[in-house]
């Protein structure tokens, strides 16, 4: 049976593609290699009775028009806003909270410093309107350099917004995307903890320091999403990452999206220059006028199409495509709350359903990167830590709890010279353990708490969810792998050298996260392609 559009892969971003080309009227199929679809954006049990996110494991990034246009409430996701937004304990006395309202997060940081609460407000209104540009750009198809001329006038939109910026604003965006995130909150603050919090956003799921370079950007990326209306709020999704992604799968198939789970594909099918279809594990051929990679390009370029198909500065860019989030990530079963040594309580305190992040400074995660740099992991690493059962009754049984950590500074490849084996499997206990322990040394009652625990070291997220080098955002956020030239210049358009392959993953614009955005633009630059040729199936579909 021939297909408008085979999907490789079945994450979000693969579902929300297939669900636009299935609305305009083509006849899709979502291929997915496990049992089960979503990707990184599952909800799972992992210890009886228990059930939490895998790995992806809060909301804020997922598109609204992505929301609206799949109408996935209909389909039964319900976002909850975070209650508080940060709490991070520092040491046995020594906190800081920082929350929605304006008012008690001045409060908050006037506790450590009067002309820090004085800036903070101002640091934020700062990067509006560079927030602002760069949330215009996410639902955009970026320039293709080599382009006809609607990239030419897409490119000469995008200027004027650049200049109505001012110089200003233009130097702001300059900064972003040369400086580091700590050298511009060193410019900015004087407060330990307030730069580690505010800097542990431009090492989320990027393996550097707070002061390499561009990191800055890595910042923001993790500022433009909302939850239910309210901009840069983050929440739960009731029932784990996994009822989003079970939502988009049901709004697929009420559009016609034939799932297929349990199909590992083992080549794309090329002809005469051109992708026709894929090959499954099994030997099954399917053919298609589209084949779409919901895949790492590294991963799709360096396994599924032969190298023959592509020239060799692709080749060369591929092999250098950077992927490494430095993320490893835990799901443990709680007896109990942790109670803070610095804000002890007795069962649910409001900082409960904050993000508790550990990051006491800067020179903190500057460390945690070195020592993982050096010995494979930070000896004391940044974590993360929601406690989503305080919102979500659904997760753990009566009176117990689920917590996900999400930790940073770990090596997607360990180093040769590590004693006892070079290998995550070898080490991965051990650095659970130390995660642990990093918690339980600000909430002594953690590690008795804990009834069982899920660990997924880089190995794991790369051998189980198909994260190369366990990169959560299939290749780094660095300023030569963004907009135009993710993954290449010449191929930011979503079409891949060979013709009749598209790439919809978080490989191209506007990168990770749970946006959905990648698929929506994907789809409808594939639509245009598809209607050029002629390849429209029954009725014509709005696809706006």
């Amino acid at each position: 049976m021939a297909y408008d559009a085979l999907i490789v892969g079945g994450g979000h971003n693969g579902l929300t593609c297939a669900f636009y080309l299935a609305r305009a009227g083509y006849k899709v199929r979502v291929l997915e290699r496990r049992g089960i679809v979503g990707g990184a954006a599952i909800t799972e049990a992992f210890h009886p009775g228990f059930r939490n996110s895998v790995a992806s494991y809060s909301v804020s990034l997922l598109n609204p028009k992505v929301i609206a246009d799949m109408e996935l409430a209909r389909h039964g996701l319900k976002v909850v806003i975070r209650p508080l937004s940060y709490f991070a304990p520092v040491d046995d006395r020594r906190y800081l909270i920082l929350d929605k309202d304006p008012v008690r997060s001045r409060r908050e940081v006037a506790r450590w410093s009067e002309k820090d609460a004085d800036r903070l407000e101002a640091f934020h209104a700062h990067f509006d309107g560079a927030v602002e540009l760069l949330r215009s750009l996410l639902l955009k198809t970026p320039v293709n350099p080599v382009g006809g001329v609607r990239d030419l006038v897409s490119g000469l939109g995008l200027a004027n917004q650049v200049r109505r910026l001012g110089l200003d604003g233009q130097g702001l965006l300059l900064d972003l995307f040369g400086k580091s995130a700590g050298d511009i909150l060193d410019q900015w603050f004087d407060t330990d903890v307030l730069k580690g919090l505010l800097g542990f956003d431009a090492t989320i799921g990027n393996y550097a320091s707070p002061y390499t370079p561009g990191s800055a950007y890595v910042l923001l990326h993790h500022v433009f999403g909302e939850v239910n209306g309210v901009r840069g709020a983050w929440g739960h999704a009731i029932g784990g990452m996994g009822s989003i992604t079970q939502a988009m799968a049901a709004a697929c198939r009420e559009a016609g999206v034939e799932i297929s789970t349990d199909a590992p594909v083992r080549e794309i099918a090329i002809s005469g220059g051109k992708a026709v279809g894929v090959v499954l594990e099994d030997g099954a051929d399917l053919s298609a006028r589209a084949v779409v990679s919901n895949l790492n390009p590294k991963l799709l370029f360096g396994s599924l199409v032969a190298p023959e198909h592509l020239d060799q500065p692709f080749k060369d860019r591929m092999a250098s495509w950077r992927c490494a989030s430095g993320t490893f990530r835990m799901n443990v079963a709680l007896s109990e709350l942790p109670s803070f040594s610095c804000m002890p309580s007795r069962g649910r305190a409001e900082q409960h359903g904050a993000s508790i992040v550990i990051a006491p400074s800067l020179r903190y995660l500057d460390q945690a990167y070195m020592d993982a740099r050096m010995h494979g992991w930070a000896r004391r690493p940044s974590i993360e830590m929601h406690i989503p059962s305080v919102l979500d009754d659904s997760l753990a049984p009566p009176g117990q709890h689920v917590a996900s950590l999400f930790c940073q500074q770990f090596a997607p490849t360990l180093p040769a010279d590590l004693p006892g084996g070079a290998s995550w499997d070898d080490h991965r206990e051990a650095v659970a353990d130390l995660i642990v322990d990093t918690v339980d040394a600000l909430a002594p009652n953690f590690k008795q708490a804990i009834l069982g625990q899920m660990i997924l070291s880089p190995l794991d997220l790369e051998r189980q969810l198909s994260l190369t080098g366990g990169d959560i955002f299939h290749g780094a956020l660095t300023l030569d792998q963004l907009y135009s030239a993710r993954p290449a210049l010449g191929h930011g358009d979503y079409r891949a050298p060979v013709p009749g392959l598209y790439m919809c993953g978080s490989g191209t614009h506007p990168g990770g996260g749970v946006t959905g955005a990648p698929g929506h633009n994907a789809a409808h630059e594939i639509i245009r392609d598809l209607r050029a040729r002629g390849a429209r199936r029954g009725r014509p579909k709005a696809v706006a």
